[in-house]
């Protein structure tokens, strides 16, 4: 679906605006010789050619936005190589027994604080969906509209537009890395976690650390798009 809406929504209306940017780009050029005084043939050839290529680009948008998310791809692939699997049982040891040798006051204690671990690791939950949907969303939201700035890649000065758009698409790409890296750090520090000496303490710092890990998802963004400097 979003392959035909670029194909064939976006991409006529980026011939618009193709046309609209050689257009300009050829009168700029003429003028910036001495107002059409050392006008030579070289120069026209120039423009045919950076229009060829402006055509190829436009034409071809939907490969070089499937050619980045591959690279991409088989980066996250490559990542995710790495073990982050948690045996839950290896983490909570004994504490079954350990549960029934503690008192009623304490047992009624930690069964609040659990309640309300819980009820706070369910809002976290919804703020991760809420996070990996909102990148795939945006995914699709970016490269539907990919023909209009890559129309403008050969340009002086609209051509700037194209460029962040290529970063940002980079960026957008690249930070499924990211999140790859902020689940791998994740599940070391959860696995580090002891409940030898107090499970309410463990409890809270699993909760502490899932509170760490949405923070650091929510940075992946803009650390992506400081990294390849889009807008």
């Amino acid at each position: 679906m979003i392959r035909s809406l670029s194909e064939n929504v976006m991409v006529p209306i980026a011939g618009i605006i193709l046309t609209f940017v050689m257009c300009l780009d050829l009168i700029q050029m003429l003028i910036d010789r001495n107002n059409m005084h050392d006008v030579d043939t070289w120069m026209f050839f120039k423009w045919v050619f950076k229009t060829f290529c402006a055509v190829l680009i436009v034409t071809n948008t939907w490969n070089i936005v499937m050619g980045v998310f591959d690279v991409a791809q088989h980066v996250v692939n490559q990542a995710a190589g790495g073990d982050t699997a948690m045996d839950i049982s290896t983490l909570m040891g004994d504490i079954e027994a350990r549960l029934m040798e503690m008192e009623i006051g304490p047992l009624f204690g930690l069964w609040f604080q659990s309640s309300l671990i819980g009820i706070i690791a369910w809002a976290l939950s919804i703020c991760i969906f809420i996070i990996t949907y909102g990148r795939m969303i945006e995914i699709y939201m970016i490269t539907s509209v990919a023909p209009i700035p890559m129309a403008t890649m050969v340009n002086r000065e609209w051509g700037q537009m194209g460029q962040n758009y290529l970063r940002s698409l980079f960026a957008l790409s690249f930070q499924a890395f990211l999140i790859m890296v902020c689940v791998g750090i994740y599940a070391v520090l959860v696995q580090n976690i002891s409940v030898e000496s107090d499970v309410g303490a463990a409890l809270w710092t699993c909760i502490g650390y899932t509170v760490l890990l949405c923070f650091t998802l929510f940075k992946s963004s803009s650390v992506a798009k400081s990294v390849f400097n889009a807008h």
